[in-house]
């Protein structure tokens, strides 16, 4: 969007293009929640049945023990004889029995051992608690025999039972015991994979389609043309399949058919999937949303299963449309050694896909097709011939009225200051895609939030512009000869931008540090550029090294704080050299074809030109770096006490903008010449 000049050790390139506009509006997948069933009243509503089932089993199963009390073998017989037992039970060396008149629990031996409560301790406790009595008590026969103990109970009239050492349990128990585990466990996975067929569909959900279905009848907010803006061109191609979908009698009587499928062509962000169910939401229809990723599975022929279910929905909703975003992930091309012929999932996806876009039957139903990508060069032909993907649109990023527009779509419910310039905004965002200017309304929000006021100001969006183009501010403990040197690289990059005529407009330079940058020049042109001269090119890589000129005239060494400027420059030179023929040595002569490294035709990419010509362009390349920094020297040379002054500025205020820059440096901005609106191919990056 911007060309930038960051004095930094070997950054990363980023590319800051969200996709807040892309118009997906598709529900996000949530994360799986382990305590999401408990949530859920059915969930509760078993498990109270459960805990009942429990406790009447454990009821019928293992009955209460009624409560008895321990008592020593002696006390037994001491009972015995003096005619309070009535019966016992005996089962080995284990008595249990009923006593005919209650007795207390009898004094614990070990008790004598520890002090008694004196009657004065006693007595301020009050009165004692009565001890509670038992009828019912249990002992064991000592292992060395009584004989005594029949004839003492005989006596007695005391009634004997015996029982045996081991209880035979009923049938239904023991088969209880035996099987009711297995056949719960049984039980629990049939229901389990119940649950997961009725929710995911047949044979685990595998061949069922994983379409988002989105109904513009049904829909709280229908997405229309209105919250479409800064494409009109591609709105108007795509009118006519509105159009069809209201009235396809008016079309089909005069013997027309639409187009069978649309492909949305263009970079990221441009609205493609927004376009898309605009279309559905001007037209009425159900829409059928679905990734080409969302196809592919490990196992063979789930893709093409998804396919056929995917064309079955939309045919039972018709007239419907289905929307595949991201088509190349299906759509390759195909063939080559990385292919694995009739077994390859890809390949069948892409078979099916064509089948059902070109069948038989498809000329009787009202499914469109609109798919979106931005990699065109490598889907198969036979998905882009007639018949099948009949028409492409191609969706560009928005000219200056277009992004004006756009800004006004996405600030419809954000309270604005009266100072808010949107025509001024788009005018310093050439190259911004809806998401870019999307991503940037948002940042102005958040600041405005952060600050605490109820509107948004002109101030608030320049300092999220910053944000976007440069970076966030960091903070760091530099030493003051590293920031003066960060200074005059900033100044030098500055100074080279204001003394070429072919340059952009330099419109603001800071050295605080921003993102991994220790310091940003930040140049944007004054409108939308679709051709590019030799001498603009030539002028931006002089531009983006006059940062290390600077270093070299001032300190006579240079650093590696002009990593990423040296990328951009041979970016920039090998792409005149390669692919605009703007060298000598090479001529009119491309050296680059577009789907060099996706080419998958054969499995291999083969140079299409020789050594000799490679060491031409190579020559090429480092003759025109070369010379462009020879001029970069020499402009600092002569402007040393520009450069002096510029770098004093900064050290001083840290940021300048345009206007600050040019009273410093006493220069005025050069007269740049009107772009002509004529597109190029291959854009050289910034």
């Amino acid at each position: 969007m911007n060309n930038q000049n960051r004095s930094q050790p070997a950054p990363s390139s980023r590319d800051q293009r969200g996709g807040a506009t892309d118009g997906r509006g598709n529900t996000p997948q949530q994360t799986p929640n382990m305590w999401q069933p408990m949530r859920r009243p059915n969930f509760w509503i078993v498990f109270v049945a459960l805990l009942a089932i429990n406790y009447l089993l454990a009821t019928v199963l293992f009955p209460d023990i009624p409560s008895r009390i321990t008592v020593p073998y002696t006390f037994f017989k001491e009972q015995v004889a003096a005619g309070n037992v009535v019966s016992i039970t005996s089962r080995g060396d284990d008595i249990q029995g009923v006593f005919r008149h209650p007795v207390a629990a009898p004094p614990n031996p070990a008790a004598a051992l520890t002090p008694q409560p004196t009657a004065a301790s006693t007595s301020a406790a009050g009165p004692p608690t009565p001890a509670p009595t038992f009828t019912k008590f249990s002992t064991v026969k000592p292992a060395f025999g009584d004989p005594e103990l029949l004839p003492l109970l005989e006596r007695n009239n005391v009634v004997i039972t015996a029982e045996p050492l081991e209880t035979p349990r009923s049938p239904l128990v023991s088969l209880l015991l035996a099987f009711g585990p297995t056949i719960l466990l049984i039980l629990g996975f049939l229901w389990l994979n119940s649950r997961m067929i009725s929710q995911a569909g047949g044979a685990f959900g595998l061949g069922r389609s994983r379409a988002r279905r989105y109904d513009a009848a049904a829909a709280e907010k229908r997405v229309t043309f209105d919250d479409v803006a800064g494409i009109d061109e591609v709105e108007a191609e795509v009118q006519e399949v509105v159009d069809f979908l209201k009235e396809p009698e008016k079309y089909r009587r005069l013997g027309a058919s639409i187009p069978k499928g649309v492909l949305l062509v263009g970079p990221p962000g441009t609205g493609k999937t927004l376009l898309a169910k605009a279309v559905a939401g001007e037209a009425n229809v159900p829409f059928f949303s679905m990734s080409g990723s969302e196809f592919i599975e490990m196992v063979v022929g789930v893709g093409a299963a998804r396919v056929r279910d995917l064309f079955r929905e939309a045919r039972a909703a018709a007239p419907s449309i289905i929307f595949v975003d991201e088509l190349d992930a299906i759509g390759r091309q195909r063939g080559g050694l990385n292919s694995l012929g009739g077994n390859d999932e890809r390949e069948q996806t892409l078979n099916q896909l064509l089948i059902e876009m070109d069948g038989f039957d498809s000329a009787t139903t009202t499914v469109i097709v609109m798919a979106a990508t931005n990699r065109e060069d490598v889907l198969d032909p036979a998905l882009l011939r007639p018949g099948r993907f009949d028409r492409r649109i191609i969706v560009q990023p928005p000219d200056r009225p277009g992004r004006a527009a756009i800004l006004r779509v996405h600030t419809r419910n954000v309270p604005l200051a009266p100072d808010v310039d949107l025509e001024e905004l788009a005018a310093q965002t050439p190259g911004a895609t809806g998401a870019d200017l999307a991503n940037l309304v948002n940042e102005a929000a958040l600041n405005a939030a952060r600050r605490g006021d109820r509107v948004v100001a002109m101030a608030d969006f320049y300092k999220a512009l910053d944000r976007v183009t440069m970076g966030s501010e960091r903070r760091l403990a530099i030493s003051p000869e590293e920031r003066e040197r960060v200074a005059y690289h900033e100044s030098g990059h500055a100074l080279c931008g204001l003394l070429q005529d072919d340059s952009d407009p330099v419109r603001r330079v800071t050295v605080v540090p921003r993102a991994q940058a220790l310091g940003v020049t930040l140049s944007v042109p004054e409108d939308d550029r679709y051709n590019y001269t030799r001498e603009y090119l030539l002028a931006r890589i002089v531009t983006a090294l006059g940062g290390r000129a600077a270093e070299e005239v001032v300190y006579g060494n240079v650093t590696t704080g002009a990593a990423n400027d040296l990328q951009q420059v041979t970016r920039l030179a090998r792409a005149m050299v390669a692919q605009f023929g703007m060298s000598e040595e090479i001529g009119q002569v491309a050296l680059v074809d577009e789907r060099e490294g996706n080419f998958v035709g054969t499995g291999l990419v083969q140079r299409p030109y020789s050594d000799a010509t490679a060491e031409a362009a190579d020559r090429a390349v480092r003759r025109i770096v070369d010379d462009c920094y020879a001029k970069a020297l020499r402009l600092l040379r002569e402007n040393r006490a520009r450069l002096d002054a510029l770098a004093r500025a900064l050290l001083e205020h840290e940021t300048l903008d345009e206007q600050q820059i040019l009273e410093v440096t006493g220069l005025s901005q050069p007269a740049h010449s009107p772009p002509v609106a004529t597109p190029v191919i291959v854009a050289p990056e910034a």
